[in-house]
């Protein structure tokens, strides 16, 4: 396994990751219709546009390959919530893998990569959002040191609602 910097070369595999983990992770905890409608190729633009915009480290996305084939992505910038200081709060946006690679290590060690990159750039503490009802995601990161700090959001841009908690992690 290898965890490197994405590059745009890496926009279809990222998407087809992000599909892939959304429709084994969410199920049951999103409308079925509207993750059997997510389309790799719908997304790739979105992801070429992201990647066109780094500017590492400080905003960027993470890449782990297993045989040359990438299999999860983190994406990392400073924070965008208006109550913390993205100077001193860095953000982890997403982290997905292909659910064949899941319980394998390749997770723990892709958010190690990122936290390591977060302390590198000078960020003192990191956050993320999961979804409320995501108890796979949530004992994932409550066992990498993550806690939640009593943030929510709803989130209503897919057509149905959403509740996001904010995790949060001090750096080294």
């Amino acid at each position: 396994m290898r965890i490197r910097q994405a590059t745009s070369a890496d926009a279809r595999a990222i998407a087809d990751v992000h599909v892939r983990s959304w429709q084994a992770a969410y199920r049951g905890l999103v409308p079925q219709d509207y993750l059997d409608d997510l389309d790799p190729a719908e997304r790739q633009p979105g992801w070429e546009r992201r990647l066109a915009e780094t500017a590492w480290p400080c905003r960027g996305v993470l890449v782990a390959e297993t045989g040359g084939d990438v299999v999860g992505f983190a994406g990392l910038l400073p924070t965008r919530d208006e109550d913390e200081d993205p100077a001193s709060v860095g953000e982890i946006a997403t982290i997905y893998l292909i659910p064949e690679t899941w319980g394998r290590g390749i997770g723990r060690a892709l958010m190690n990569t990122v936290l390591a990159t977060l302390t590198q750039t000078g960020y003192h503490q990191a956050t993320l959002w999961v979804l409320d009802t995501n108890v796979r995601a949530r004992r994932f990161y409550e066992a990498a040191g993550w806690h939640g700090d009593g943030a929510t959001k709803r989130d209503t841009t897919r057509g149905f609602v959403l509740t996001e908690l904010r995790y949060r992690r001090l750096l080294t």
